[in-house]
């Protein structure tokens, strides 16, 4: 009974263990906080119209920073992003395929036909539709 008691003593504490990130955490923050303060006090005070006049690499700037993409523009970097993290998942569930067994064939097969499901209604809806349509 007191080896038992005695290897529950010997584990340290959660406030031990969580103390150095505590620390570090601090030290980060402390030393964030003096950067912030120390660039605010040397900076300059005075402000002017030139000074708030956006600058890059020595050229004024000239026209409207925005540019126009196309709408399929979008439309391709969403869907390689969505099946990106699709192909994932399915990878993921492809190396532990023996472990899952029937219940994870039956999740990915869900996994599959949700994916599969939105798919169809973005189709449907027109969201693959890229050029001019024929209406």
């Amino acid at each position: 009974m007191t080896d038992s008691l005695h290897q529950v003593a010997t584990y340290p504490s959660i406030i031990e263990e969580l103390l150095p990130l505590a620390v570090y955490t601090a030290m980060a923050v402390a030393l964030i906080g003096v950067l912030l303060f120390v660039a605010w006090w040397l900076g300059e005070k005075r402000r002017s119209a030139v000074k708030d006049a956006p600058y890059e690499s020595g050229v004024t700037p000239t026209g409207s920073a925005r540019l126009a993409y196309p709408v399929p523009f979008y439309l391709v970097a969403i869907f390689f992003i969505v099946f990106d993290v699709e192909a994932v998942f399915i990878f993921i569930w492809a190396v532990a395929r023996d472990a899952l067994g029937l219940t994870g064939m039956i999740h990915i097969t869900v996994f599959i036909l949700v994916l599969l499901l939105g798919l169809c209604w973005l189709w449907r809806k027109g969201g693959l539709d890229w050029g001019p349509s024929r209406h």
